[in-house]
């Protein structure tokens, strides 16, 4: 069942240790800052859960798994400060992400856009399908993905990065953002995908809380300055939004 709700959907289900945590949005499981705040605040709230061990990261539907920060948004900013703070929407959700104590399992079921391969990045592990293929379009539109570049070179490369960005109009099918690094299996369908989960987690689920923990500061070693990072980044997308480029192109795209 898809949400219809303007500001997008939030649920959270714990069964046997394993969170559940699924967004939802009607335009393809786009983010409205609200919604990427709610899911921030929620994240963090599940790190400090002590009957939670494994979080699944999931989006509504069969069809997109997410089309990135929310378009209608997006078009209406007019001054730097608005800029910075729609764009740090994704910043708050990646370093959540980041600093969960909880190791966070991704689920990708479809087509993944902009900010949304800056969440599958986030992810510590992720499954997807054939139908997860990745864009990040963000430089046709005269801005670019720099919130979430460090989230995708950390995964996969700067040489990937480079590929993904700068082919702005392409798609990237499942198997090249697999051979990349981004996802660590893919799926024929999501039936097949939900029952490899399904095992992983479980399995998860039953080692030793604070090994997990330990292994996931391994995993993001080097990050610490990513707070910082992030909000500058964030202020450069800002302020590109303004250009008269960018607005140009959003007009386009909005007829």
């Amino acid at each position: 069942m898809n949400t219809t709700r303007e500001n997008g959907s939030l649920f959270t289900s714990i069964v046997q240790n394993i969170a559940t945590l699924e967004f939802g949005h009607p335009a393809s499981n786009s983010f409205p800052s609200i919604l990427l705040k709610r899911l921030e605040d929620e994240i963090h709230s599940l790190s400090g859960n002590n009957d939670v061990a494994v979080i699944i990261l999931k989006s509504e539907g069969e069809k997109a798994f997410c089309a990135g920060a929310s378009f209608d948004e997006l078009i209406q900013i007019d001054n730097l400060e608005d800029g910075k703070k729609f764009f740090s929407g994704f910043a708050g959700v990646i370093n959540a992400m980041r600093v969960c104590k909880k190791p966070i399992v991704g689920r990708i079921h479809g087509k993944t856009v902009g900010g949304g391969v800056g969440l599958a990045a986030a992810c510590d592990y992720a499954f997807a399908t054939e139908a997860a293929s990745i864009k990040l379009s963000e430089l046709s539109i005269g801005i670019g993905p720099f919130v979430i570049a460090p989230a995708v070179e950390r995964k996969m490369g700067t040489a990937a990065l480079a590929e993904l960005t700068l082919a702005a109009h392409e798609w990237k099918n499942a198997y090249w953002a697999k051979e990349k690094g981004l996802f660590a299996r893919v799926f024929e369908s999501t039936k097949d995908m939900d029952r490899e989960i399904s095992i992983f987690t479980e399995k998860l689920a039953s080692y030793n809380p604070q090994a997990l923990t330990e292994m996931k500061k391994i995993l993001w070693k080097d990050t610490n300055h990513w707070p910082q990072l992030l909000e500058e980044r964030a202020a450069v997308s800002g302020e590109l939004v303004l250009s008269d480029f960018t607005k140009n192109a959003l007009s386009k795209f909005r007829k």
